[in-house]
């Protein structure tokens, strides 16, 4: 192909770099642009569904996918002070045997250079570090866009941009211009903690969240089960930084679950203080459109959501393939991402509606907890199984 009909992806996460192997994989040239200087990841464990491990097996990668993941039997819902089991959902071979691909639990890190080792391995795909998406151009049957490098300016020429950089996309920004998000009113933490320094009991192979009113705690394993990834949420004001390297303070996070059950205090004490994160969450609605002519959206960049589905990650899995079918179905290039965004906005903006809704079900006080416990085995593999059941692959468009 020349040039000019290479496809350029901007940010070299997990969406982009699985965009860039669905598109290969149909024989397009890719060019990945990376902001930061050796493709690093911040970030501590996912979940990767079956919706997603499908595309990613579709993708060839599930035999060095499977050593670095856990496969959690269940997901556990508990009282935030007894501990008291409210709800069980099976996973595990449950999970395999409804949707036909397995339920992972893998290091956000582990993924990303799984992904980066196949696109370098792939002669399609050409990978650009410390390129920096700085503007974007367009004009007939061309994207042009300016990447920061080495202290100059790098001009790529394609055929289509994928944006695929985060929440604070600049490929967003040169489409639609700048966005305030909304601020939630909560605050997340996040922090890994070694296995062996936990009793065998916290070290099960189940995906646990502690409930409570206004707050949340979430455990599971990755890395094979050598270290326990914690995610906890608290409604609070006052600090409203959207950012993944912040540090938090490990006396305000004991704090904020002072009298939780002890299972949940044993894990905030094992915490690294110097390796304990913050942000805030931020409301952004579903949008109305993702892209403009032969520039595109994917990912966080087009939906950003918070992680009260774990479907962040997946729903960037799932873009990908979809994007890749589009863009190969016929047709001009502009027509192939107007599908796409035909076919997933729909999708996408109902993920995020029950990410907000669990934001609300997971903190209720009293008699409303009282009656979500004894719902939520019944009610919630029916929501799984909207989720879970989608098939990227196949269902794709083209």
């Amino acid at each position: 192909m020349r040039n000019s009909d290479r496809i350029l992806v901007a940010g070299g996460g997990i969406g982009g770099l699985a965009v860039a192997l669905c598109l290969a994989r149909r024989g397009w040239e890719v060019l990945v642009l990376e902001k930061t200087a050796a493709f690093a990841e911040t970030g501590a464990g996912i979940q990767i569904s079956p919706n997603a491990s499908r595309v990613l097996h579709h993708l060839g990668l599930a035999c060095a996918l499977q050593p670095m993941a856990c496969e959690p039997e269940a997901v556990e819902f508990r009282h935030w002070r007894s501990g008291k089991l409210a709800a069980a959902i099976p996973l595990g071979k449950a999970a395999l045997a409804a949707y036909g691909f397995p339920y992972y639990h893998v290091h956000r890190g582990d993924l990303r250079a799984l992904l980066l080792q196949a696109a370098e391995r792939d002669p399609r795909i050409a990978l650009r570090a410390g390129a920096e998406v700085r503007r974007v151009a367009q004009a007939p049957g061309r994207v042009h866009v300016a990447a920061h490098a080495d202290g100059g300016t790098v001009w790529h020429e394609g055929s289509a941009l994928i944006g695929a950089d985060g929440i604070h996309s600049t490929v967003r920004t040169a489409l639609f211009g700048a966005q305030t998000p909304k601020f939630a009113g909560q605050v997340a933490w996040r922090a890994l903690v070694p296995s062996k320094r936990l009793p065998k009991s916290l070290a099960r192979p189940a995906a646990t969240v502690w409930w409570g009113a206004g707050r949340h705690f979430v455990c599971y394993g990755v890395r094979a089960g050598a270290l326990l990834n914690c995610v906890c949420v608290v409604e609070k004001a006052g600090w409203q930084a959207e950012s993944w390297t912040e540090r938090g303070a490990p006396e305000e996070l004991a704090g904020d679950f002072a009298g939780w059950h002890a299972d949940v205090r044993t894990l905030i004490a094992q915490m690294d203080g110097h390796a304990l994160y913050k942000w805030a969450i931020h409301r952004r609605p579903p949008a109305r459109r993702w892209g403009a002519g032969a520039v595109t959206l994917l990912g966080d960049a087009a939906h950003p959501m918070p992680p009260f589905m774990a479907q962040g990650a997946a729903m960037a899995i799932e873009d990908a393939a979809v994007l890749a079918a589009c863009l190969s179905g016929g047709g001009d290039v502009a027509t192939g991402l107007k599908r796409y965004q035909s076919a997933r906005r729909a999708r996408t903006a109902m993920v995020q509606r029950l990410s907000h809704r669990n934001a609300r079900l997971f903190h209720l006080p009293g008699l409303a907890a009282w009656a979500r416990d004894r719902l939520t085995a019944r009610l919630a593999p029916k929501v799984m199984a909207r989720v879970f059941n989608y098939d990227a692959v196949r269902s794709s468009p083209g």
